[in-house]
């Protein structure tokens, strides 16, 4: 008798360790096949880019992240501007501009960054990975498919020797760009390799060149390189330009510390020790489908390739697990119904093609004879936002609503996009904390309010409104919430007002924004925040910074992956309901419940 899972993850890289430590997160354990014998120790990917490292911040492991990598501050260019064979530093600019994000751009090796997923997702819930398991096959019985509760994956895989089958309800291929789920599916990846070999190795240099601890890009006659300071003090990376007509099977270590060696020239470069090389040409590609039944999902290189200079491929993969991972958990807890599931592949293959035009665009800029030194120089500017995996913006769905008046509410709160963060200031403490702090990667969805100043009556009118709307018996808190769980464990109300915080008191604010919660059933204080200057770091003009005016009041609807739903008016915050509605699940009698997601599938 096969095993039954409610969740089976084909691959333990980026892209499913992050769906699992959901999972775990949401309580649920499944099953994660890997076909090494043992953890990774030795990774090919380390870029983590900003967005990657507001994930790892929202699961409570930021500081791990942040203590233990290199921090990429800047980026300096060098180039051999007249031919001369003498390469010069022509330029220099901060890694990532101003404004983007809270956090920086770090460089850890993809072992420690999986590690960091890993133990986190045993501590919630004893979730472990199975070694050993070379899966050989996934089928979908069509028929069962659109039985919620049916199990109508089957996966095969073999371990010592053995075939073992499993069943499942759902399953996640995170196999690899040779992904054996995807080729049992049928699906084939589509797209192009060009002629261009580039190298890459892993090592510690000794060299009189002075930028090799900051992240540098170096253009001369001898070819283009790339050096990425890795963490330790050390270890440093070089992606290498090879010369037209090589092959990739053919490519040597002395090669590449050879044409290295060329190409920092006046400069002089000995390599001590080497760690990890390798060769490879260039290929973008997309898998022709993403999803079987919405039952298998394709993720990461399983379902897109491309070149590794742009750092994108671990963070597209990991993110890709980070947005089916708390999708699924909705679904297999009753909160949402299955249908939820279909804006994983309309989300993640936009941002798949995306990923693989931007690579193509940015292969072309680090050519030799594409572009001049300047244009390579304003290129690699102008591309900040993307690498730093901010650019992303999910269609119109159930979940991303077109309840939108961000045009007119909000000029820098973007539907579709994630929520940017400034400092603002804790009402119970006074602590200066970034916004995005409260959005922790715990399940719930976030109704936050911006209210302006609440010492002016009209917004207090309006707050109060809101605040009766959101703790009534028909309202979407008490409608969507597990009866046994806490008021605030799915739809999270937080206040986030503007002006002097010292002139308002606790009871002139909403009783919904600070409930009683937990074990012991206490106050929860931590929801209420104030655009306001702090004691000790000055003030984060979060209004400001969002775009917003303290005069007017706005409703912002956050998913649970810190993507923006909905901007509303405050005076229309009878649509964060009508919104609700569209996806969830009211929680009543269990014959309620089984009809309404009966109707959704």
């Amino acid at each position: 008798m096969p095993q039954k899972y409610d969740v089976i993850i084909c691959g333990s890289g980026s892209a499913g360790i992050c769906a699992a430590t959901w999972l775990a997160r949401y309580g649920i354990r499944c099953k994660v096949l890997e076909r090494r014998d043992g953890p990774m120790t030795m990774g090919q990917a380390d870029g983590v880019q900003c967005r990657t490292v507001e994930i790892f911040e929202s699961f409570g492991i930021g500081e791990e992240l942040l203590r233990e990598s290199y921090h990429v501050l800047e980026v300096v260019f060098w180039a051999d501007e007249d031919g001369s064979g003498v390469i010069r530093r022509n330029g220099r600019t901060a890694d990532t501009q101003p404004g983007l994000s809270h956090q920086p751009h770090v460089i850890l090796n993809q072992a420690r960054i999986n590690g960091l997923l890993i133990g986190l997702m045993k501590e919630l819930n004893g979730q472990e990975i199975d070694y050993g398991y070379d899966v050989t096959s996934v089928k979908v019985d069509e028929g069962k498919s659109k039985d919620a509760e049916a199990y109508p994956v089957t996966v095969a895989a073999e371990r010592n020797g053995k075939t073992e089958t499993f069943e499942a309800k759902y399953a996640i291929a995170c196999d690899g760009a040779h992904s054996t789920v995807r080729k049992s599916l049928g699906y084939k990846m589509v797209g192009d390799s060009s002629d261009a070999v580039w190298g890459v190795m892993d090592m510690i240099p000794r060299t009189d060149f002075p930028d090799i601890r900051k992240k540098a890009t170096i253009r001369s006659k001898a070819g283009n390189l790339m050096i990425i300071p890795r963490e330790g003090g050390t270890l440093t990376r070089f992606y290498i330009e090879l010369a037209p007509g090589t092959k990739a099977k053919d490519v040597k270590l002395e090669d590449l510390q050879r044409t290295a060696q060329n190409i920092f020239s006046p400069y002089q470069v000995e390599f001590t020790e080497t760690v990890w090389w390798s060769a490879y040409s260039i290929g973008q590609r997309t898998a022709d489908f993403f999803h079987q039944d919405h039952r298998v999902f394709l993720a990461g290189d399983a379902c897109h390739t491309h070149s590794p200079k742009a750092g994108q491929g671990m963070n597209v993969s990991l993110q890709d697990g980070y947005n089916i991972g708390w999708k699924l958990g909705s679904v297999l807890n009753g909160l949402a119904h299955p249908s939820l599931l279909e804006t994983y592949v309309l989300e993640r293959q936009k941002v798949a093609i995306d990923l693989i035009n931007f690579d193509r665009y940015f292969s072309k800029l680090f050519s030799s004879g594409q572009t001049t030194p300047a244009e390579f120089q304003e290129g690699f500017i102008k591309s900040g936002k993307y690498t730093a995996g901010l650019t992303a913006k999910y269609e119109k769905s159930v979940i991303t609503s077109d309840i939108d008046d961000s045009e007119r509410l909000s000029s820098n709160v973007t539907v579709g996009m994630r929520l940017p963060s400034a400092q603002v200031v804790r009402f119970c403490d006074s602590k200066p904390v970034q916004l995005a702090e409260p959005l922790k990667s715990d399940g719930r969805w976030r109704v936050m309010a911006f209210a302006g100043d609440i010492t002016v009556p009209g917004n207090r009118t309006g707050l109060n409104t809101l605040g009766k709307y959101l703790s009534s018996s028909t309202g979407p808190i008490n409608s969507f919430t597990s009866k046994n769980a806490d008021v605030d464990s799915l739809i999270e109300p937080i206040l986030v007002a503007h002006g002097k915080r010292h002139a308002v008191e606790l009871d002139q604010i909403p009783e919904c924004f600070y409930p009683f919660t937990g074990k012991n059933q206490v106050r929860d204080l931590h929801k209420i925040y104030f655009d306001d200057e702090s004691y000790n770091r000055g003030h984060g003009h979060v209004y400001k910074h969002l775009g917003m005016s303290p005069e007017k009041g706005v409703i912002v609807i956050v998913r649970p992956d810190q993507y923006v739903s909905a901007v509303i008016d405050m005076d229309e915050y009878e649509q964060i309901g009508k919104f609700f509605e569209g996806f969830l699940i009211p929680q009543g009698n269990d014959q309620q419940k089984q009809d309404h997601a009966g109707s959704k599938l």
